[in-house]
């Protein structure tokens, strides 16, 4: 007969408890070939009250696919994209929203030159880590 005894609370590890929806921004410069690359992740939280968006370009990546992409047009698109999860009056009625309907708003298909991937779901106990998580493992 076996017994097992309560895990002590020291042993106990907290799991993530927090459920988030992420998705990938994706740098097409030519959106009639398709091609994309992966430039930013953006993440959602509920219940940590939590939307931003984290960007890294790589320009040689970027001119592989197009050789003339336009790198201004790119970074000013992604600033954008910041200013709407920051809810900053540059963003206009992007911006003015809550955190769940400007996540809506930056993941609706679009045919531009940043364009984000499908969304995606996870669980974290800590949404600025599991972005950081999303950027070392997705875009850099």
């Amino acid at each position: 007969m076996s017994t097992t005894s309560a895990p002590s609370p020291d042993s106990i590890v907290s799991s993530p408890s927090l459920g988030f929806d992420y998705a990938l921004l994706q740098a097409v410069p030519r959106v009639d070939r398709g091609e994309r690359i992966n430039i930013g992740a953006l993440l959602y939280c509920k219940e940590a009250d939590f939307l931003a968006a984290e960007v890294h370009i790589d320009p040689a990546r970027l001119r592989a696919l197009d050789s003339e992409v336009d790198l201004t047009g790119v970074t000013d698109a992604l600033e954008a994209i910041r200013a709407i999860c920051a809810g900053d009056g540059s963003a206009g009625r992007a911006g003015a929203g809550t955190l769940r309907s400007r996540f809506g708003w930056l993941t609706a298909p679009r045919s531009a030159v940043v364009q984000t991937s499908a969304v995606h779901c996870g669980l974290t106990a800590d949404p600025a880590a599991e972005l950081d998580r999303l950027m070392n493992r997705l875009v850099r």
